[in-house]
């Protein structure tokens, strides 16, 4: 089984409903370990679009890092996401942020996430539930990455996570 990290986001339509289908989804093929809190953030790349939920998790998997990324782009469909200029708004994201140790490039799939190191929508959560994870690349630690970023943006606690499990 391998250890993966995903950050899913989304800015339309019900924004946490879209997260929590979207991590139903997701265990049907991905035994979720441990989830984040809710972070409300400003949108990356494109700021002509309405705030993002976002949230990362940490799970087990049997799939490939391939099965993995067309599970998502199903997940990603089934929840409404068209293709559309980069950065656009979009029901939901999701980002495969790591799996295990392994670094990936290929045409379609890029792990570790490549903008990971950059973003603090990602590495505010993603160190929240697993900050001495070691990037494969850097040498660093989340925590550490985090300490590098030059700002944290607009980066603000939601919600608790069991929040977009109840459903409360």
């Amino acid at each position: 089984m391998a250890i993966v990290y995903l950050g899913l986001g989304s800015n339309l339509g019900d924004r946490q409903q879209n997260l929590k289908r979207a991590l139903e989804l997701l265990s049907s093929w991905v035994k979720i370990d441990k989830l984040s809190c809710l972070y409300e953030t400003k949108p990356a790349g494109y700021n002509e679009q309405s705030l993002f939920l976002n949230i990362v998790c940490s799970g087990s998997t049997s799939l490939s890092p391939r099965q993995l990324l067309y599970l998502i782009k199903d997940i990603e469909h089934q929840l409404g996401r068209r293709p559309s200029f980069s950065n656009a708004p979009r029901p939901i994201d999701i980002d495969v942020l790591f799996y295990n140790a392994e670094i990936v490039k290929t045409k379609e799939l890029t792990i570790p996430h490549p903008r990971l190191s950059e973003r603090a929508f990602v590495l505010v959560p993603l160190a929240e539930i697993s900050p001495d994870l070691v990037h494969p690349e850097s040498g660093k630690t989340v925590l550490e990455l985090l300490d590098n970023l030059r700002t944290l943006g607009e980066v603000w606690r939601w919600s608790q996570p069991i929040d977009i499990i109840t459903g409360k």
